[in-house]
């Protein structure tokens, strides 16, 4: 049985945000509200939890296509290779906000993620899950949670994505409803950015 508990994203409460932290901390896997669709996540340097988040997926681990939520772009350099002016700026100008960027992998990845060449990194324009990654010191692993429903897509309401998770996640927050439209993916890799998915976001700015 999952925990549920409300959070505001007007002004998170710390007492709650740090009941997220320490599930995942042990190792617990979250479902929280993003500024686009709901997500799994878990604590990057969790192995285990990290797996648990692979078989649900039904994917090793190795393969699975995982985003790296962050509080800001100072610890870029952990995870992505040195990248240029360019792409600094864009990152700047677009984050926080509803896009996944795929950059080089860095050679200081966790180990399960040392075969990757590439990484989505995400920093969402939401308190929760800012306040979230912020008292938890490091990135938050993460994926968008999908319905089986070809039409919905996405699950927007809280208790009816906590109906459904109750057995697979330790914790589900209620941010209020979720938007049913993911990030807009844009990869960095090469220098010049290539839209992988048209999502929420303006394209505008790149």
């Amino acid at each position: 049985m999952a925990d549920f508990i409300r959070i505001y994203e007007e002004n998170p409460n710390p007492k709650e945000i740090k009941k997220v932290v320490d599930v995942l901390k042990k190792g617990g896997l979250v479902i929280y509200p993003t500024d686009t669709v709901y997500g799994l996540g878990c604590d990057i340097n969790n192995t285990k939890a990290l797996e648990r988040i692979a078989r649900i997926k039904g994917v090793k681990l190795e393969k699975a296509n995982l985003s790296f939520i962050c509080e800001d772009l100072s610890n870029l350099s952990d995870y992505v290779k040195q990248i240029d002016t360019t792409t600094f700026k864009i990152l700047k100008r677009a984050l926080p906000g509803p896009y996944t960027f795929i950059l080089p992998g860095s050679k200081s990845l966790p180990s399960v993620f040392k075969k990757k060449k590439e990484v989505g990194i995400r920093i969402p324009n939401n308190n929760i899950t800012l306040e979230i990654v912020k008292a938890l010191g490091n990135p938050l692993v993460s994926t968008s949670i999908r319905d089986e429903d070809v039409v919905l897509e996405y699950t927007t309401d809280p208790e009816l994505i906590l109906e459904k998770w109750d057995n697979l996640v330790d914790l589900v927050i209620d941010g209020g409803y979720g938007g049913n439209q993911g990030s807009t993916i844009i990869d960095l890799s090469n220098n010049e950015p290539e839209i992988v998915r048209e999502g929420k976001g303006s394209l505008e700015i790149f």
